[in-house]
């Protein structure tokens, strides 16, 4: 009842083999490493099935509640600023993810797209669990920063 990063693959490989709506050329599995990494709570290397269905209900969210990243075949990065994304962007944080997940016109295809939302989603959770007191700091050793940025 565990999804390895090559069966992530190819789960969203076939599922979006069928949209001929969305620019990609698929999955990668280092696209997929990626994210059974940041979805990956109990470090096993796999998605159990509470971790697999919460990364399909994101998704699934995403399409719903911002439409757009699926009306488009190749995804202006803009659209990360879009409201119903719900993450809080600054623009230097921004203008990084460009960077990191488009190409040199400033797109993503889909499979960057999710995977930028899958991490961006992932840090910010994070960043929550380890914010006790609700203040917006936190503060971590070198151990456990190494151990939240190493895996994600």
């Amino acid at each position: 009842m565990e999804v390895s990063p090559t069966e992530l693959m190819n789960i969203l490989n076939r599922i979006i083999g069928k949209r001929s709506d969305l620019k990609t050329d698929g999955f990668s599995i280092e696209s997929c490493r990626s994210m059974v990494a940041v979805m990956d709570s109990d470090s096993t290397g796999k998605l159990g099935f509470h971790e697999f269905k919460f990364l399909w209900n994101n998704i699934k969210k995403w399409q719903v509640t911002c439409p757009c990243i699926y009306v488009f075949g190749l995804i202006g990065v803009s659209l990360l600023l879009c409201p119903c994304a719900g993450f809080p962007l600054t623009d230097q944080l921004f203008q990084l993810m460009v960077r990191r997940y488009s190409d040199e016109q400033g797109n993503m295809d889909f499979d960057n797209f999710i995977g930028c939302l899958v991490r961006l989603d992932a840090m910010c959770r994070a960043f929550k669990t380890l914010d006790k007191d609700d203040n917006g700091t936190i503060k971590v050793n070198i151990q456990e920063w190494l151990q939240l940025t190493m895996y994600s």
